[in-house]
């Protein structure tokens, strides 16, 4: 192999591997000579890739890490495996890392051959989640297509499905994604209106990059998750809700994660709930999915529903009259 750079690339890819590698065998695997593979190794040393080397009849070259995250070298299959796990990720927002697997997802989709965008669309395609959300999802496409617009300083045009249905076309200066619970937001300048925005995102149809840029602007608020916030706050009724919950507290806590606001013991059999959302009925299947005896203090119409929806389970399950029938 003459090639310089095509071969620097093959050992560094074959380096990647975690393993150690005889000279002689990566002498023979990119058919040079072992005098040409320590070459070699001293230039991805210069390049800042912390190659080590051990001595001895086992010894070997193996890539370390550094103080950078060096360039991965990944073959079809490893490809579609990530890209199909980001878009995983990304699409059932898991705690912590929403935005980093949107952004690694944009970065990915745009070097990805067609044939492995095709492989990684029809997987996803094929594949669905058991999750306990039920609401609107999110495209990853677009997700994808919105972050390069973010990363690129790119305007932006795409269709939008308002609260009362009627249908937009925007065009918007993208600032920030923001991943809000189960939803996801657009932060952007919006063109036409000549003020700030927040779209959610699961109502953007077909977004494209229109190629032009946007010199940034200053956003009126601290930062994009603030901004978010201040404008659902305005927006959501919020249902706050205290209930006694008979397990103990470590057990109930990872399950209820993020959407318990506070969770006090009581006692070593028991604990007390402080929670709110935006919607009473996801209060009230949230509580029920527990697995554990419950009563709720507060608000008495979160109790109302709960009787009314038990009343509507039993009666399913052959129990009961229906619901709001009398004897």
């Amino acid at each position: 192999m003459t090639d310089t750079p095509a071969r620097l690339l093959n050992l560094l890819s074959l380096l990647q591997t975690p393993r150690e590698w005889p000279g002689s065998e990566l002498a023979e695997r990119l058919a040079v000579s072992p005098r040409t593979i320590r070459r070699d190794i001293d230039r991805l040393r210069e390049l800042g890739y912390p190659v080590e080397a051990t001595m001895g009849a086992v010894g070997g070259y193996r890539l370390v890490a550094g103080a950078a995250m060096p360039p991965l070298l990944l073959d079809d299959e490893e490809a579609v495996a990530i890209a199909v796990g980001l878009r995983t990720a990304a699409g059932n927002a898991v705690g912590g890392i929403e935005e980093a697997s949107v952004r690694a997802l944009a970065k990915l989709q745009q070097v990805l051959p067609s044939r492995l965008r095709h492989r990684v669309g029809s997987l996803s395609a094929a594949t669905v989640s058991l999750t306990g959300w039920a609401g609107p999802t999110v495209d990853p496409e677009v997700l994808t297509v919105l972050a390069s617009g973010v990363a690129g300083h790119e305007k932006l045009r795409f269709g939008y499905r308002a609260a009362d249905r009627a249908e937009t076309r925007r065009l918007v200066e993208p600032y920030r994604l923001v991943s809000a619970g189960r939803r996801w937001y657009l932060v952007a300048y919006d063109n036409d209106r000549e003020d700030w925005r927040i779209f959610r995102v699961d109502r953007i149809s077909e977004p494209r990059l229109t190629g032009a840029r946007a010199a940034p602007r200053e956003l009126p608020a601290a930062d994009a998750a603030a901004y978010v916030g201040e404008k659902l706050s305005g927006l959501q009724r919020t249902v706050q809700a205290v209930a006694t919950l008979h397990a103990p507290v470590e057990e109930l806590a990872p399950r209820l994660g993020s959407s318990a606001e506070r969770l006090e013991p009581i006692d070593e059999h028991s604990c007390m709930l402080y929670s709110r959302a935006d919607a009473l009925e996801w209060l009230a299947v949230r509580l029920a999915m527990l697995g554990c005896e419950f009563e709720v203090h507060e608000p008495p119409e979160l109790a109302a529903y709960l009787r009314a929806l038990g009343a509507r389970v039993t009666h399913a399950a052959g129990g009961g009259p229906r619901a709001g029938a009398t004897a």
